[in-house]
């Protein structure tokens, strides 16, 4: 039996912390779907097409069986449209871990025959968040440490068409 897990997020835009969590979580099962949503308590600098690109061309080289999949759904109903039985989550601190927890919860409700599995962000990588990166670099600020280098000219190139950066 293929067992297939969901990695859902908005990727706006995908972090080396999103990178570490992929590569990682594709090791645990046959096959990872990345699920791109949106989030409308959110403002996207992309579109969600565009981040279903960014996210294509970053996990190209990734070992394993990786799908990239939009849902705009609940969780729960999009992991069991996929065959999915996990739910692979990236936490980064404490904070992270009580909304976290509380969502396994809430799911678990709604669904009990998936699971959440937590993984903890490497350590260099855990302050990286993409509202963060993307405050930074609407501020002129260099975000090459957080992103890789594509994904560091797509968000240069967006804050520079937008005209949104900071003075």
């Amino acid at each position: 039996m293929t067992r297939i897990g969901v990695y859902p997020g908005t990727f706006d835009p995908v972090t080396l912390g999103h990178m570490d969590i992929i590569r990682r979580g594709a090791k645990l099962v046959d096959r990872l779907v990345i699920g791109v949503t949106t989030n409308p308590s959110k403002s996207p600098m992309f579109t969600l097409d565009e981040r279903m690109e960014m996210v294509r061309r970053e996990v190209a080289d990734v070992a394993g069986e990786i799908h990239v999949v939009a849902f705009d759904s609940l969780l729960m109903d999009f992991a069991e449209r996929e065959g999915a039985k996990v739910i692979v989550r990236g936490l980064r601190a404490v904070a992270d871990f009580e909304y976290e927890y509380q969502m396994a919860g809430m799911n678990q409700q709604i669904n009990p025959r998936v699971e959440t599995v937590f993984l903890m962000a490497d350590v260099a990588l855990q302050p990286i968040a993409s509202r963060l990166v993307k405050e930074i670099a609407i501020y002129g600020g260099n975000i090459s440490k957080f992103v890789t280098p594509a994904v560091c000219a797509d968000v240069v190139r967006r804050v520079e068409a937008t005209g949104r950066k900071g003075s």
